[in-house]
């Protein structure tokens, strides 16, 4: 079984493959999540393309999107049989594109659909654990009515572990943007259904922007902190001390740790993808450091050049004023 006490959020668009590379070797006991795909594009579209991964990413989980119980089975199974040791279900997605799908924060409006979707998925393979990642609710919904009913039917089919956004999605009237910002948060609701079902793993997951701050939630009863975008926009200060709460040491100095992306870089550039590719994922590597805005700059001018390698890593990195403990 994963541990799951610390996770970086699925994310759209961001948690790609070369992003996830990035990210363990910042930590390497973090679990790490995909972007979103969904059960349709895994059925029929490319699967190495949509779902390959190097053996270094794991431990890693696949987040799969849908509503349909024979085709999220089939993509479970594809999923599994590729190697993911998680496949996560989302019920949390609010963008507009999800809701035409009928998928994602919309199906927190029918808990006997999610239940019958995730128990097909358990059903097709056994290699792989089934979780969903759900919010407190939608628009009009009583979050202390909805989440406890949606808890209770999808447990039933014998879900134990599941991911809480602790705030609701207002399907009507806010955008994706929005709704990761201004519905409130509800920690003690979570945590409520915590203490109500001490046999399942409840994550929390929203609003959790430091490993401290992930440390707190642990030591308040929740079995997991899952961080999203703080641990995108701050790789070095949050996930590279992500190891630090299994009594780890925090990630190696981030000059080793742009020469491993530089040599990885260059095979992946052997294989055609482009530098900027990797590079999008790495700006804030050194937030908060002297020459951080230069090294930002100097990438951006320079990694989405035709003929752009890995040296404009190692150029960028000279904009850096590392402090000495960091660069031995």
């Amino acid at each position: 079984m994963l541990d799951r006490r610390i996770s970086v959020a699925p994310m759209m668009d961001w948690t790609d493959r070369h992003c996830r590379v990035f990210h363990r070797m910042l930590s390497q006991r973090a679990l790490l999540y995909t972007e979103m795909v969904t059960a349709a594009a895994v059925v029929h579209g490319d699967r190495d393309k949509l779902l390959g991964f190097s053996d270094m990413e794991q431990p890693l989980a696949l987040q799969l999107g849908g509503s349909d119980p024979a085709q999220l089975a089939e993509a479970a199974r594809i999923g599994a049989d590729f190697g993911y040791q998680e496949i996560n279900l989302n019920v949390g997605c609010p963008s507009d594109r999800v809701q035409s799908g009928a998928f994602g924060a919309c199906l927190m409006r029918d808990p006997v659909l999610v239940a019958r979707c995730v128990d097909a998925m358990s059903r097709a393979t056994q290699a792989a654990e089934i979780t969903v990642k759900c919010r407190i609710g939608v628009d009009d919904q009583d979050p202390e009515i909805a989440l406890r009913e949606f808890i209770r039917t999808v447990s039933g089919v014998g879900i134990r572990s599941f991911t809480i956004h602790a705030r609701k999605a207002w399907l009507d009237g806010l955008s994706p943007k929005e709704n990761r910002t201004i519905p409130p948060l509800d920690y003690s609701l979570a945590r409520a259904i915590k203490e109500e079902n001490q046999n399942l793993e409840i994550i929390l997951n929203g609003g959790v922007e430091t490993v401290d701050q992930a440390r707190a939630h642990l030591n308040n009863g929740f079995d997991g902190v899952m961080i999203g975008r703080a641990a995108y926009h701050h790789p070095d200060t949050v996930v590279g001390q992500m190891d630090t709460l299994f009594d780890a040491k925090p990630a190696q100095n981030p000059r080793k740790i742009l020469e491993n992306m530089a040599e990885y870089a260059a095979e992946q550039g052997k294989l055609g993808v482009r530098l900027h590719s990797i590079t999008r994922h790495m700006l804030g590597l050194f937030s908060g450091l002297p020459g951080a805005r230069a090294w930002r700059r100097y990438i951006a001018e320079n990694a989405h050049l035709p003929d752009a390698g890995p040296n404009v890593l190692l150029e960028a990195l000279k904009r850096v004023e590392l402090p000495e403990t960091t660069d031995a």
